[in-house]
């Protein structure tokens, strides 16, 4: 397989680069891109599920984003060393029935010497919120580089 700069092990600056490419593959809602990403064999953790393999992720992806439409994310680094790297996020979607939700969490990831992520473990808590109280307003896709991260919004 080709290997998915940058490669461990990451210094803050691309850390960072890995968080903000993995936030915009994740804003595509395109479960074959963002399954891309992962080792062939990944293991995750995402709340109460346990994919095993880039298939099951992309199976995981495709409910996911099934549900949660109009979905929003934003990462933001917390800590790295190695090949690892630890993110906080936050990300609104709404339902079926129109409710909006914010979605907070932790991630701690670990690559392989391709860059490829090999381990995902999540931590999401649910809020339910009006459409008042959203902040996250782009138009679907990429956030634009001058749209505010998680610690300016006081997330």
């Amino acid at each position: 397989m080709e290997s998915r700069p940058p490669l461990p092990p990451f210094s803050l600056e691309t850390a960072k680069q890995k968080v903000r490419a993995a936030e915009d593959a994740w804003n595509t809602r395109d479960p074959v891109r963002v399954a891309q990403a992962y080792t062939l064999d990944t293991r995750w953790r995402n709340r109460s599920e346990f994919p095993c393999g880039r298939e099951q992720v992309q199976a995981f992806l495709e409910r996911k984003w099934q549900k949660e439409l109009d979905y929003r994310l934003i990462k933001e680094i917390w800590a790295w060393h190695g090949n690892r790297i630890a993110v906080r996020f936050a990300y609104e979607w709404h339902d079926a029935q129109g409710q909006w939700w914010r979605s907070y969490g932790n991630e701690n990831w670990e690559f392989d010497e391709q860059g490829y992520m090999a381990v995902r473990h999540a931590s999401i808590n649910d809020l339910a919120i009006t459409e008042s109280e959203r902040k996250f307003h782009w138009p679907l896709g990429r956030r634009p580089d001058d749209h505010p991260g998680l610690t300016d919004l006081g997330l």
